[in-house]
């Protein structure tokens, strides 16, 4: 049984505004239309429900959509097997329906393939229907809740004629979760995998959980944290994987674990992991077995090697190609797919962090076998507020790459400030790589129209625990949500995506979608600008990630420290990315190299990030590089304030528990803002060396105040368990 059924807010309170509710129910919410007009019209169409077939997937379609139905017309429905009157909604394949088989719809579900579907009207031997047609059983599911979302955002229906399709096959949430309920980079509880009493207990909120999913098209779902541990391939885990499989089948969502790579060490007693040995490729080759027999439609797996302390094939002087090459043909045989990750960087480069990706990988373009699918960071270092796209897309035309962005906000306010990221996603999908010339963008390299490529990913990192919202913060759910729809579709608008989840989520009153959406869309740049404005990145405090700390300087590893990256003296700001610094520019495709390596070309949002400037070198807004960076700090808390004093106007569409909540978390993010723009301007004023222009907010406290703090038992810091084995 649901969840979403016992949640609150479908009965407005005296005063008028909606009843309070805990953000359950996410974009879920089949509350009933208030507008009597509305609710006859969309009533003459759908005067029955008939969704034909009786598998599992049309059983929970044809639930959704009662359900849906419903809640948003106030009525319960006549659901029938099949057609005897008009007005009816139909839903189902040319096999499941004989209705939809009379349509005739064969050429255009052709285009649509085995997840896309149709949604019309039509009319046969005197009947009229409203049609849900695919051709398979999952793309009905994720038709009808296309057609919800529709009535939910109040659109006409009474002249459909639509089609679509994902542009991306593999549409997957990664969860960086531990077997002990620790989230790695979590900022919303724990995790909502409760290992310890599967797979006996099947918590009702995994099938919430692959609700929403398949409401915004996603069919992936990867478990456990990359940092994995090799417990995960043990019988008494894999017994438990195998429930996750058979209850998230239904819902078009595929299962893919985390494997270590030293598995065969610590699981096989082996001495060693090297994917050269005969003894290895056996041990492998029998455990995926084994796994399969436990879960025959697993998606596959996916790896971390060789990174941040990670084993890997370089241990035994392997390439990653040796490595995903052995693994991936132990999966093949069972139509499993090899995710391995391309954040590696060595700690003993003495060069640029940013190369290294794309220095280890480009040798080994078209060396890896046809199910491994390369999973690259939207950018070179690590999920910053904003970084360049990742110099691989473009770079491996014979390689199927897949994109790998971050839901979580590790490195975006820890979940408690907010950020919609959908316009960062659209500007490294929307970026031109011009690897065979103009108009050659990041999206195509991924959805395969580029190369050619069949294998196409989109992962991220989920923002999903056990706190009753789902996501901490009431809006962290729309980069879920937005995450969804870009994988469906990458073509579609951030504008877009933010007025359909404040509509699904909120209020559907013009007056509040276009104030929150305002707010929605200015919030990322804002986060940019307080933390890290004009291409500086990795500022953060060191481990968790909370606050600013522009001054770590003591870590053993160079590339762990925030020195390393911005490279303040007294001279200017900034890495050298050019010819006479690192040269990360040439791996860029003219003539973007040529517009990165240019300090007068160079677009200002990446200024810092690839050229070392001098303090009083002048800006396009006539300011001295000192005099914008200061600009900035206080444009960023500005923004915020301007969202908090939006956010307090739209009290009257918003239920009481979540406008407060919101409003709480705003003033935690003003406060947050003002503490990394004062820290970060005194630091950098110790190197510049020149006053604060005038008007600007003086700091509250001093540098070694802010310098002194420290912060304990933040969230999302866990580590994954120990190994070896005991």
């Amino acid at each position: 049984m649901s969840l979403y059924a016992s949640a609150s807010g479908t009965k407005p309170d005296p005063t008028g505004r909606p009843a309070s509710e805990d953000g359950y129910r996410l974009w879920l919410r089949y509350d009933r239309i208030p507008e009597e007009a509305q609710r006859q019209r969309y009533l003459a169409q759908i005067g029955a429900l008939v969704v034909s077939g009786d598998s599992p997937t049309l059983a929970i379609a044809r639930a959704e959509l009662a359900q849906g139905l419903s809640g948003l017309l106030g009525v319960a429905l006549p659901v029938e097997p099949e057609v005897t009157h008009g007005g009816a909604l139909v839903a189902g394949t040319p096999r499941s329906s004989v209705w939809i088989a009379a349509l005739g719809l064969g050429d255009r579900l052709a285009v649509v393939g085995d997840e896309g579907y149709l949604l019309g009207t039509a009319a046969h031997g005197g009947l009229a229907c409203t049609y849900i047609a695919a051709n398979t059983d999952v793309g009905v599911l994720y038709g009808a809740f296309h057609f919800l979302r529709l009535l939910q955002t109040r659109q006409p229906i009474h002249a459909l004629a639509l089609g679509t399709q994902p542009r991306i096959g593999l549409r997957v949430l990664n969860h960086w979760d531990n077997l002990d309920r620790t989230i790695e980079r979590g900022y919303a509880g724990f995790s909502v995998w409760d290992w310890h009493k599967l797979p006996d207990y099947i918590d009702p909120r995994y099938r919430d959980y692959a609700r929403a999913c398949a409401s915004i098209g996603l069919n992936g779902t990867l478990l456990n944290n990359t940092n994995a541990s090799a417990h995960m391939l043990m019988e008494q885990y894999l017994v438990k994987v195998a429930a996750m499989v058979d209850l998230f089948r239904p819902y078009g969502l595929k299962v893919f674990i985390s494997v270590r790579f030293s598995s065969p060490i610590e699981l096989g007693a082996l001495d060693t992991a090297d994917p050269a040995d005969p003894a290895v490729r056996a041990w492998w080759k029998a455990k995926v077995d084994e796994v399969y027999r436990h879960a025959p439609d697993l998606g596959g797996f996916v790896v971390k090697a060789d990174s941040e302390g990670q084993p890997g094939p370089h241990d035994y002087h392997r390439t990653h190609a040796e490595g995903a090459n052995m693994l991936a043909d132990a999966l093949a045989d069972h139509g499993g797919v090899l995710m391995w990750r391309a954040f590696v960087y060595d700690h003993r480069s003495a060069d640029d962090r940013h190369k290294q990706a794309y220095l280890e990988f480009t040798p080994l373009d078209g060396q890896f076998r046809p199910n491994v699918i390369l999973q690259v960071k939207n950018g070179a270092i690590d999920f910053q507020p904003r970084e360049p796209f990742h110099p691989l897309f473009g770079a491996m035309p014979r390689t199927p790459l897949a994109m790998e962005f971050q839901l979580t906000q590790e490195y975006l306010g820890c979940a408690t400030h907010l950020a919609y990221l959908a316009p960062m996603y659209k500007e490294c999908l929307d970026s031109d790589t011009y690897a065979h010339g103009p108009g050659s963008p990041v999206s195509g390299v991924i959805d395969g129209t580029l190369d050619g490529h069949t294998l196409t990913a989109m992962a991220a990192v989920a923002n999903i625990g056990d706190d009753r919202n789902w996501c901490g913060h009431p809006f962290a759910q729309s980069n879920w949500y937005a995450f969804g729809r870009l994988c469906w579709d990458h073509t579609l608008t951030s504008e877009a995506i933010a007025e359909e989840w404040l509509r699904l989520t909120f209020s559907n009153d013009p007056r509040f979608v276009e104030a929150a959406r305002g707010m929605m869309m200015a919030s990322r740049e804002a986060v940019v600008n307080y933390m890290t404005p004009l291409g500086l990145h990795h500022l953060m405090a060191r481990g968790h990630h909370y606050g600013p700390g522009p001054w770590v300087a003591d870590s053993w590893r160079a590339d762990w420290n925030s020195v390393y990256y911005h490279r303040a003296d007294a001279h200017g700001l900034g890495f050298d990315r050019t010819a006479s610094g690192s040269n990360a520019v040439a791996q860029y495709h003219p003539p973007l190299s040529e517009r990165f390596g240019s300090l007068d070309e160079c677009p200002e949002e990446f200024l810092l990030w690839f050229h070392h400037v001098a303090w009083d070198h002048r800006l396009a807004s006539g300011r001295t590089l000192w005099e914008e960076l200061c600009h900035r700090y206080q444009v960023g808390v500005d923004a915020v304030r301007v969202m908090q004093r939006t956010w307090d106007t739209l009290e009257e569409f918003v239920d009481p528990a979540r406008f407060e909540h919101v409003q709480a978390l705003l003033r935690i993010q003003e406060k947050e803002a003002r503490w990394w723009r004062d820290a970060c301007v005194l630091y950098f004023q110790t190197f510049a060396r020149r006053p604060v222009p005038a008007g600007y907010e003086p700091a509250e406290k001093t540098l070694a105040e802010y310098m002194a703090l420290q912060h304990y038992f933040v969230p999302g810091t866990a580590r994954p368990i120990a190994q070896p084995l005991e």
